[in-house]
């Protein structure tokens, strides 16, 4: 699981104490002193999650999460504010915050976030992983195979695949048989999801 955090603040002072509360329980922390900074590094950068204070001056917190989107960084993030308030948190929550904390931020509640955070980029990267896994299958297909699969995920039976193709159900057979030794499993369901996670 990814242990990485970035923590986005342009008071020395927090980000000092934040990096020590966050090392000590085994956070891997970089800290940047200005949006500009991070946005600089931040594609080559491993995924993490992202604390970012909502005011700072150029680019606030929420400006850098909307251009991070933008950018198709969408890393689980953090907000911190010593001027909470709703409509702030609303639209921080609407460009995909996993938390709002107001400062000082509890020690307890910062890292349960984290932990939030780290939870849900491991469930992105799995879920990255399938799809990458069913493109890389379908395109192991021969192109008969692929339109035979993508009727298996319709629902087809064989005898409807081959009506619909114009070939006799033993060749449709032959085909299913062909397209689950490369898949590594002969289940309709798991078939149809490889061809829909291939859909992205």
């Amino acid at each position: 699981m990814s242990n990485h955090v970035y923590l986005v603040d342009d008071d020395k002072a927090v980000r000092e104490a934040l990096s020590l509360l966050l090392e000590t329980v085994g956070l891997s922390v970089r800290s940047f002193a200005s949006p500009e900074v991070f946005l600089s590094q931040a594609a080559g950068l491993a995924p993490g999650c992202l604390i970012l204070d909502i005011r700072m001056p150029a680019i606030s917190g929420l400006k850098l999460q909307e251009k991070l989107v933008a950018q198709g960084i969408d890393w689980p993030t953090v907000i911190i504010s010593g001027h909470g308030d709703i409509a702030a948190c609303r639209r921080a929550f609407r460009n995909g915050a996993i938390d709002f904390l107001s400062k000082p931020v509890d020690e307890h509640d910062l890292i349960d976030a984290i932990q939030k955070g780290h939870a849900a980029l491991e469930s992105q990267e799995q879920i990255s992983a399938e799809r990458a896994d069913a493109v890389a299958l379908v395109g192991y297909l021969s192109s008969r195979e692929r339109e035979v699969l993508s009727m298996i995920a319709k629902g087809l039976t064989t005898k409807q695949i081959a009506e619909a193709l114009g070939l006799s159900p033993r060749t449709v057979e032959s085909h299913r048989a062909a397209i689950a030794a490369k898949a590594g499993t002969s289940s309709a369901a798991e078939l149809t999801r490889y061809w829909l996670d291939a859909q992205g």
